[in-house]
């Protein structure tokens, strides 16, 4: 008898622990979780930095992977392009006017994802502040992506097409894109007046 009541006692013991754990892999944490200590919930730091320094954040993938390259990887494989010092000033000069839109449309979207981050943090959201705050929001994100999008349009006219197949080589990409850069880059590599609008 003595020596049974062990046996018992470590039966139940394990049917106790195998609820507990078949309960903890039923109940996982949920994929936010985690996120609701974020300054902005829907903004991770990593974003909020690349918005803040006026990066892409793939918004230019369209242009990018269809032959159209961006004036910022265009400059860090200048010399692999062989672009001449004429190009690589007038990439130069897009890079810059990219950023300098950029930068103030990434700050303006931060300031807007904060103040919709706020309304429901403080419980003053309302159906017409949510409509205003959320247009407002895919506003800003839509004129951040215009101007990604047409400053790689800007530079693919810059360049020929032997340069823009070789920068998808140098970019690792497939050879459908290379088949796209070919028919995106201007006969000669001359630039058309339309593509160096900036507004």
């Amino acid at each position: 008898m003595c020596s049974y009541l062990p046996k018992v006692a470590l039966a139940v013991l394990i049917v106790i622990a195998a609820g507990v754990q078949a309960d903890a892999q039923s109940h996982p944490a949920g994929p936010y979780a985690g996120l609701e200590a974020r300054t902005i919930k829907a903004l991770s730091d990593q974003e909020i930095a690349d918005l803040t320094a006026g990066r892409g954040m793939g918004t230019a993938l369209p242009a990018e992977l269809n032959g159209y390259p961006g004036p910022a990887h265009v400059l860090e494989l200048a010399g692999e392009l062989g672009l001449s010092v004429q190009r690589r000033a007038a990439v130069q000069q897009l890079f810059d006017s990219m950023k300098s839109e950029a930068i103030p449309l990434g700050q303006r979207l931060i300031a807007a994802e904060r103040e919709l981050d706020r309304d429901f943090a403080e419980r003053t959201i309302t159906p017409e502040r949510l409509k205003a705050a959320t247009a407002a929001v895919a506003e800003i994100r839509g004129d951040l992506r215009n101007t990604h999008l047409k400053y790689h349009l800007s530079t693919a006219a810059l360049l020929d097409a032997d340069q823009i197949r070789r920068y998808a080589e140098l970019r690792g990409y497939g050879r459908g894109s290379e088949s796209s850069a070919a028919a995106a880059a201007p006969s000669g590599g001359s630039m058309h007046p339309h593509m160096m609008r900036h507004d």
